[in-house]
């Protein structure tokens, strides 16, 4: 799909008339719609949207944000489907545009992204009854600014993959342009990467030879080695739950390469839940609340 037109689909769609058959293809928006009062309108979710557990339970699911059943949502003739620009492919936006469905497709690198998003939904909708939660959670975003700046940031390391290319360990975290990086930051946190940039192939961005450049590189998730964290001496290590699952095997691989660090010697490694780095839209308020507590050194 050309780069024009994804940018389109970016644009918040118009009805002139709130959409009653909409489906999520994006867990942090299905968690969104519902809490924002909009769980009527759904009318299909993926295998992964699984917040709030209580209030989606016989709802169709469409398989993952990767790979949804095409046809099925076909059959559920929604006037609009939410998609997300790194959770969903192109190749499924095209095909549900190819059968004449609407689509929107969000991607917020920052909090206030995310708090457009939330505004876009009550835009789509016709209705600024919730409006008072996104206000509220505008607030919380507001004093958390304040806040930060009164105190000296913690630095931080925060992978989000580990893996090993022959016998070296490396880690995938993120740089400034994302929005787990701003969600952090407004909490407290310095990120020791903030301005690291991802090279292709993984043996440039581990430093065993040089980068091949072409177009439509993401350069937001740069792979780190070992030797690169340690130098950085990040003062707090973060384990997500998602997008991959840290476990106590990892963390034992963490504690034992990145030993010299002050995360390690001081015991502020810390498992935390990833939604609260990764879902953009109402889980904000969540991730400002509990964020905050792992972020001590």
């Amino acid at each position: 799909m050309p780069e024009n037109d994804l940018i389109e689909l970016t644009r918040l769609p118009e009805f002139d008339d709130s959409p009653e058959r909409v489906v999520s293809l994006v867990p942090s928006i299905t968690e969104s719609l519902v809490e924002l009062g909009f769980v009527t309108k759904l009318v299909g979710i993926t295998d992964y949207c699984v917040h709030p557990q209580e209030k989606l339970g016989g709802l169709p699911r469409l398989g993952g944000p990767k790979d949804p059943n095409i046809d099925l949502i076909g059959q559920l003739e929604p006037q609009l489907v939410f998609a997300n620009q790194e959770e969903n492919s192109r190749e499924t936006v095209k095909q549900l545009l190819e059968l004449g469905i609407r689509v929107w497709v969000s991607f917020p690198k920052s909090v206030d992204e995310c708090l457009d998003v939330l505004r876009g939904i009550l835009a789509i909708f016709h209705t600024d009854k919730p409006a008072l939660q996104i206000v509220m959670l505008q607030n919380a975003v507001d004093y958390a600014r304040a806040a930060s700046g009164t105190q000296p940031p913690v630095k931080y390391f925060c992978p989000i993959w580990q893996d090993k290319h022959e016998n070296l360990s490396w880690w995938m975290t993120f740089n400034r342009n994302t929005y787990a990086h701003d969600v952090l930051s407004l909490v407290g946190g310095e990120n020791i990467f903030t301005d690291e940039e991802r090279q292709h192939p993984l043996e440039a961005d581990l430093g065993l030879e040089e980068p091949v450049r072409g177009e439509d590189q993401d350069t937001r998730y740069p792979r780190v080695s070992a030797k690169e964290i340690n130098l950085k001496a990040p003062e707090v290590i973060l384990l997500p739950s998602e997008p991959f699952a840290f476990h106590k095997e990892h963390e034992q691989i963490i504690l034992r390469d990145l030993g010299d660090t002050p995360a390690v010697k001081n015991g502020c490694v810390h498992f935390i839940d990833g939604s609260w780095i990764t879902w953009h839209g109402t889980r904000l308020g969540k991730a400002l609340q509990e964020l905050p507590h792992f972020l001590l050194f």
